[in-house]
């Protein structure tokens, strides 16, 4: 073999080992933010999200702590007792880098969050077991009217978008893309309704929706008001039976409830 034809098999030999290297590389361990700012929401700010702005930049905007310890630990609000007046009141910024080059999935980016809520507010609790109202969305007759999802976990590079409620005063959407129902069931109890909400729908599959629905006083605290008269879309619970074949039934069970312990308010930085 010529030493310039050996060369190019060397060349070629060392290219494909970094690509296997590249692609067999381990996914970061996502134990904690790489760095967060935790700020007071300016006075008048609106709206209120948590959500990943990139691949590594996580932010949460006008954040009560009880709807933070409510994101963080998937629970209702009314699920969280305890604590000083303040952690209903008072509202927060956060902006957090993650660690590595992949978007952390949910459950990641909330392992982080209750790191940094422990280590910034000293937040310290126990688990009661209380019985409260919830409601239990289950399959409705005639069974789901659910999409099996073709996303992949790791498709786009940013992950899969984030379920998300998409609010004006006349509709609220909710696209729901590579959703779990338990994804579903949560992003119900700790932003649109007032009771905790237990997925009893026994789908286990990952899936693409649209819901669609008018506003009114029985969701989000009633902070929207309700819809306008000529508003041709149902309330959210007749939305989530036409549109999705499930149903959300109010009922009563066992709630794993926080009780707060200690918390402080974090230094500005």
């Amino acid at each position: 073999m010529s030493e310039s034809l050996k060369s190019g098999v060397a060349v070629l030999f060392v290219a494909v080992s970094g690509m296997f290297a590249q692609s067999t590389a381990p996914r970061p361990t996502f134990d904690e933010f790489e760095v967060a700012s935790i700020k007071p929401t300016p006075p008048g700010a609106g709206g209120r999200w948590i959500r990943m702005l990139s691949t590594n930049e996580f932010a949460a905007k006008n954040h009560a702590l009880k709807t933070l310890i409510a994101a963080a630990y998937d629970l209702n609000p009314q699920a969280i007792t305890g604590g000083p007046t303040w952690v209903d009141s008072d509202r927060y910024d956060i902006v957090a880098r993650t660690p590595g080059g992949v978007r952390p999935t949910l459950n990641e980016q909330m392992s982080m969050l209750r790191k940094l809520l422990a280590d910034r507010f000293g937040l310290t609790f126990h688990r009661e077991e209380k019985e409260m109202r919830v409601y239990a969305l289950t399959v409705a007759r005639g069974g789901p009217k659910l999409k099996e999802s073709t996303l992949s976990s790791d498709a786009p590079p940013q992950g899969p978008p984030p379920l998300i409620f998409v609010v004006s005063p006349q509709v609220i959407k909710l696209p729901g893309r590579y959703a779990t129902m338990a994804e579903f069931a949560s992003i119900l109890q700790r932003s649109a309704l007032e009771n905790p909400v237990l997925d009893r729908t026994g789908l286990s599959g990952r899936y693409d929706f649209d819901l669609e629905f008018t506003p009114d006083e029985t969701v989000f605290g009633g902070a929207l008001g309700k819809g306008t008269d000529d508003s041709t879309k149902p309330n959210l619970y007749a939305a989530i039976q036409q549109q999705l074949g499930l149903r959300l039934e109010a009922t009563k069970g066992p709630v794993q409830a926080l009780v707060i312990d200690h918390v402080e308010r974090p230094s500005e930085n």
